[in-house]
């Protein structure tokens, strides 16, 4: 019950916007560049230690792709001072935690601790960023490649659906930038990857002055500030990172494309590209997905799936990253219907927006969900420094709360309308059909098979 009552008078101070969010922070730079961010929240003791480096799959090259979500894995492999095996070994003898995972912006680590065992989360931190190639082998390279190869196989190859992306992501981007490619690389570049690569990479990449470490939770400030000096201050800095490319995609024609997988269902995708994150129009296509399928309520949903009965599901959502963002509907049709079918009725509603603004109760619904995730995201120490990391990344301001929640207080019904009519057009936009084998006649119209081969 009273976390139930905080909850719910978080939201309705932060809907009134009579008080602003405060989540206290203290940053500071080492010398040797390394960003230090501290929350104090003593509600509970526990710490969580968050650290971004700022590489992901977008800052890779092409034939020269994978590395990143690569280091994911082998970063966990031990190092100079933590036997193989040791690292989750350590701190789940200490009653912690800890995953990463890897982006086209950037790859993240956190462990998930008692307050009292944060300077073992800041060893085990500063040791693989400063001494992993100490221990690095040409087995361990080998060993974590196949266990990516296989996870490729996994999560996309060997999945109903699970191409869809690959396929979208070549399709919306050229092929030079670096989004284009998918973040756990293709199995050519993994396979051509030497040791030698892997080391460059990690050494350009993986220095304290291309990093920044959020740590929040149940700490004295001054302790952890010593702590961190400590173990991070003594590891040298890397030399510059290069310059990403950084250019501003444009679709400039639709692309319809068919896929046959092994799947029961078909599924259809409309992918637009769209506002890079926290700029404007990103809010806005934030909001149009809600109000399109963010609910039961969705228009959608309503029409496809409960008075139409066509499709078995539908979501829409806007995938915000750094350099470009992508606005995707996605819908499965039920047995017995075509995606051509789901099309004319999604593009009805695409129409219906362009030419006449939501309704202000669907802009209410969209935003107050919204709210909702985010007052529930500032429950969690693990994602206060998430969120505390991914600002000052994009920002250079670690204190983005209130910024970026007001974006969402500022549209009203016209916004939406003109992000539709902006962001969502007819003739920039990729529509994938996935459907059965042998069942071509089940795409949307006028839609040309494509292999997977090489990608």
């Amino acid at each position: 019950m009273k976390r139930f009552l905080l909850l719910a008078a978080a939201v309705s101070v932060v809907s009134a916007q009579s008080v602003r969010l405060s989540v206290p922070h203290e940053r500071f730079v080492l010398k040797n560049g390394l960003n230090v961010i501290l929350h104090q929240d003593k509600t509970t003791p526990t710490v969580s230690v968050n650290q971004w480096y700022h590489v992901g799959s977008g800052y890779e090259k092409p034939g020269r792709t994978g590395f990143a979500h690569l280091f994911e894995h082998i970063m966990f492999e031990g190092s100079k001072n933590v036997p193989e095996g040791k690292f989750d070994e350590w701190l789940e003898s200490a009653g912690g935690n800890n995953n990463g995972s890897t982006n086209v912006d950037r790859t993240n680590y956190f462990e998930d601790i008692p307050s009292n065992a944060l300077e073992l989360a800041l060893f085990l931190d500063s040791d693989r960023m400063g001494y992993l190639l100490d221990a690095m082998s040409q087995e361990k390279l080998d060993g974590q490649r196949d266990v990516v190869k296989n996870e490729r196989r996994q999560r996309y190859e060997n999945t109903p659906y699970g191409m869809a992306w690959v396929m979208l992501f070549d399709a919306l981007y050229p092929p030079t930038h670096p989004y284009s490619w998918p973040t756990i690389g293709s199995m050519a570049d993994l396979s051509a990857a030497s040791l030698d690569d892997v080391k460059e990479f990690f050494r350009t990449y993986y220095a304290p002055n291309n990093a920044s470490i959020a740590i929040a939770g149940d700490i004295d400030l001054a302790a952890a500030k010593a702590m961190t000096e400590k173990w991070f201050g003594g590891i040298p800095a890397g030399r510059p990172v290069p310059p990403q490319d950084r250019s501003v995609p444009v679709l400039h024609a639709e692309k319809r494309i068919m896929f046959d997988d092994r799947v029961q269902l078909p599924r259809l995708y409309m992918a637009w590209l769209s506002p890079a994150q926290l700029t404007p129009g990103d809010a806005e296509m934030d909001l149009l997905s809600s109000v399109l399928a963010g609910g039961k309520n969705s228009r959608l949903y309503k029409k496809l799936v409960y008075e139409m009965q066509i499709a078995q599901d539908v979501s829409a959502f806007q995938s915000s990253s750094r350099l470009s963002s992508q606005f995707l509907i996605i819908a499965t049709a039920r047995a017995g219907h075509t995606l051509a079918e789901l099309e004319t009725v999604i593009q009805q509603e695409i129409d219906r927006l362009k030419s006449e603004a939501p309704a202000m109760r669907e802009l209410d619904r969209a935003r107050n969900q919204y709210e909702s995730s985010f007052i529930q995201r500032l429950e969690s120490v693990n994602e206060k420094a998430d969120m505390l990391n991914n600002y000052y990344y994009l920002t250079g301001n670690p204190d983005y709360f209130n910024e970026d929640l007001a974006r969402y207080y500022a549209v009203d019904p016209q916004d939406l309308k003109t992000a539709a009519v902006t962001h969502l057009k007819n003739d920039a936009r990729v529509v994938l059909s996935i459907v059965p084998k042998g069942k071509p006649e089940l795409a949307a119209a006028n839609s040309t098979a494509v292999s997977t081969e090489g990608k």
